[in-house]
C-alpha cells in the first residue's frame, strides 16, 4: 500500500507539474503572412511550441503592417515569426520603449536581401563581373531577348518598390549608354520565367530579385555588388523615388526581419520558451532550399516544417532545450 501510495503521489505529482508547464506557456497565437517563408516559419515555430514546450499554439492569417500594429495596441497576436520591422520601424520602435513589444532573435540571420543578380554559371565563367558596372561592360554577355545586339536588364513588375528602385540604379550606372535596355517583365511570373528560361539554355540574365524565394533555392545566382557603400540619406531622396532625375550610385540595404513578441507573452511563455525564440534563426541559403522544396512538392507550411525538422536536426536542436529536442523527435 506504501508503494502504491507513493507511486500514485508521484503521478499525480508530475501531472501538476506537467500541467504548470503547460499553463505556464498557455495559448499562444502565431501570425502566418501570406508569403511561403513566413507561413513555414510560423508553422515552424507552432510544431515546436506545442510539441517541445506544451503550449497550445494556434496559427492565424494575417499581414505585416495590420499584425505588428495589432501587437502594439492591442496586444494581440502573441507572436510574430517573420517581422519585417523596416517597413514600419517607427511603430515597432514605440512598441518596444513603451514596454508592449520584445524582440526576439533575427529570424533570417543574414537580412533579407534584394539587388541585381546574375547565374552562377555566368559568374564563374566570367570571374572579373562582380559589380554592376562589371556587367554594364559586357552587353554582349546579357543579351536583350527582343534585341541581341544590346544587352537587359530584368526589371520586376509596376508597382513593386524593387523595381522602382532597379530602375533608379539603371539610371544611375549608366545602363542606356553602356548600350543595355531595361525590360519590364509585366509580372513576378514574368520575371520568375525570364530567369527559368535562361536557365533552360544556359544564357546571359541580370536583373532584380530577391531572397528568401523559392526560386533562388532551385536557380542558383550570385548576387552583384554595388561598388559603393551605403548612402541612406541618398537612397530616401532619390533611389527609392520614381521621378528623381538625378540618382546616384548606391547600395541595396538589407531588410531586418526579426521576430517580435508581446511583452505579456515574454513574462508568462517562460525562460525555455523565449530562450527558443531567442535563439531560433536561419539563413537566406536555408530558406531558399526549404521553400523550392515545398514548390516543387506542392507542400503546406506544415508539410515544409516537419520537412525541415526531420533534415536538419543539428540545427534545432541548438535552438531548444535537450527535454524539448526529445519530445520533438518522438512527435515527427
Amino acid at each position: 500500500m506504501k508503494h502504491l501510495l507513493a507511486s500514485t503521489c508521484l503521478v499525480v505529482g508530475l501531472m501538476a507539474m506537467t500541467g504548470a508547464a503547460r499553463a505556464e506557456c498557455g495559448n499562444v497565437t502565431i501570425a502566418s503572412m501570406n508569403w511561403q517563408s513566413a507561413e513555414v516559419l510560423a508553422a515552424l515555430d507552432k510544431f515546436i511550441l506545442s510539441e517541445g514546450y506544451g503550449c497550445n499554439a494556434e496559427v492565424i492569417v494575417g499581414d505585416t503592417v495590420p499584425t505588428i500594429t495589432s501587437m502594439t495596441e492591442k496586444g494581440d497576436p502573441d507572436l510574430a515569426p517573420e517581422g519585417w520591422v523596416d517597413l514600419l520601424p517607427d511603430v515597432v520602435n514605440r512598441g518596444i520603449e513603451e514596454g508592449k513589444l520584445v524582440g526576439a532573435a533575427v529570424a533570417l540571420s543574414d537580412g533579407a536581401v534584394q539587388g541585381w543578380w546574375i547565374p552562377k554559371y555566368i559568374a564563374d565563367a566570367h570571374p572579373d563581373i562582380k559589380t554592376i558596372d562589371d556587367v554594364f561592360k559586357h552587353p554582349e554577355l546579357f543579351p536583350d531577348p527582343e534585341d541581341k545586339s544590346k544587352g537587359a536588364v530584368h526589371n520586376g513588375p509596376q508597382g513593386w518598390g524593387g523595381t522602382v528602385v532597379t530602375s533608379q540604379l539603371y539610371k544611375a550606372y549608366g545602363g542606356e549608354a553602356a548600350n543595355f535596355t531595361l525590360v519590364d517583365t509585366g509580372s513576378a511570373a514574368g520575371l520568375d520565367g525570364s530567369i527559368a528560361k535562361a536557365y533552360e539554355r544556359k544564357e546571359g540574365w541580370v536583373g532584380y530579385y530577391w531572397a528568401p524565394t523559392a526560386l533562388l533555392g532551385k536557380y542558383d545566382m550570385v548576387k552583384l555588388e554595388h561598388g559603393v557603400a551605403y548612402d541612406e540619406a541618398e537612397w530616401k531622396r532619390c533611389n527609392t523615388v520614381a521621378d528623381c532625375p538625378d540618382p546616384k550610385k548606391n547600395d541595396w540595404p538589407k531588410d531586418k526581419v526579426q521576430t517580435l513578441v508581446t511583452k505579456k507573452f515574454s513574462e508568462r511563455a517562460g525562460e525555455d520558451v523565449m530562450g527558443y525564440l531567442n535563439k531560433r534563426a536561419w539563413t537566406n541559403d536555408t530558406v531558399n532550399k526549404l521553400m523550392a522544396w515545398m514548390t516543387d512538392n506542392q507542400a503546406s507550411g506544415d508539410d515544409g516544417a516537419k520537412h525541415f525538422l526531420e533534415e536538419n536536426e543539428a540545427m534545432w536542436k541548438e535552438w531548444v532545450s535537450p527535454e524539448a529536442a526529445e519530445k520533438i523527435k518522438a512527435a515527427l
